[in-house]
């Protein structure tokens, strides 16, 4: 497995990103990229594993910064982070004031760093908590390049807010893929509905399917909700959703 750092320009600066490819496979243009939108506690060893589990699968996977605008931050502890006051305060600014139309733009720069990287086709993208939505809104953006969009536990996808991914349901062309926590104050029940009309009203190939029994934040090793078995659950949905939408 190998993991090489690179920069990527944007309209608003540099941001820092991992490449992860696994040894072994043939060269890049054979294998299909994917774009993995990160939570909020930033990229960090919990979220290289999951790339690097992904490259082992046969994906050239991009891991970039999204807080790249604040300049040097954490490391946090994920157990304690949004308990801690101060910690808080800054997870909180730094999400408040990192857009989804800031993430949109970024991402033009995320696919075209693994256009250079060798990657043609469809790319797929999957984000988590923060991420997934970002996922969704970037198929929508860029729906010519991205043929498959998944999101776990992610917050947001059918809000009120201007920048809500299901206002863009009737730009994706790609298959969706949504794996919601049992319990989740940010997809509560009355979002997942409203997001399955909206992606059924724009005739996009979706799934939306509930992780009864998990909390929020489930699928990514380092959360205090951690769940062994349902990350395991997620990581078989997901690797079989981009074989069968990416090959």
């Amino acid at each position: 497995m190998t993991k090489r750092a690179i920069k990527i320009e944007t309209l608003d600066g540099t941001a820092p990103a991992a490449i992860f490819t696994a040894e072994g496979h043939a060269g890049a243009q054979s294998r299909p990229g994917v774009i993995l939108y990160m939570d909020a506690f930033g990229p960090r060893p919990a979220l290289d594993g999951m790339a690097e589990r992904l490259a082992a699968a046969g994906y050239t996977v991009l891991l970039p910064d999204l807080f790249y605008r604040y300049g040097a931050y954490g490391p946090f502890d994920t157990a304690t982070a949004f308990s801690n006051a101060e910690s808080r305060d800054v997870l909180m600014e730094m999400l408040g004031n990192t857009t989804q139309d800031m993430t949109i733009r970024d991402s033009a720069g995320f696919l075209d760093a693994l256009a250079a990287e060798g990657v043609t086709g469809p790319v797929g993208t999957v984000g988590y908590c923060m991420g997934g939505a970002r996922a969704l809104n970037a198929a929508a953006a860029y729906p010519e390049r991205v043929g498959a969009a998944a999101s776990f536990h992610g917050g947001g996808l059918a809000s009120d807010a201007p920048d809500s991914p299901h206002r863009r349901a009737a730009d994706i062309r790609a298959r969706v893929y949504v794996g919601s926590a049992g319990v989740d104050k940010s997809f509560p029940p009355e979002q997942s509905a409203r997001l399955a009309q909206a992606l059924r009203e724009a005739e996009v190939d979706h799934i939306i399917e509930n992780y009864i029994g998990m909390a929020h934040g489930w699928a990514v090793s380092d959360h205090g909700v951690y769940d062994p078995e349902g990350s395991e659950r997620h990581w078989k949905r997901l690797l079989s959703f981009f074989e069968e939408s990416l090959g």
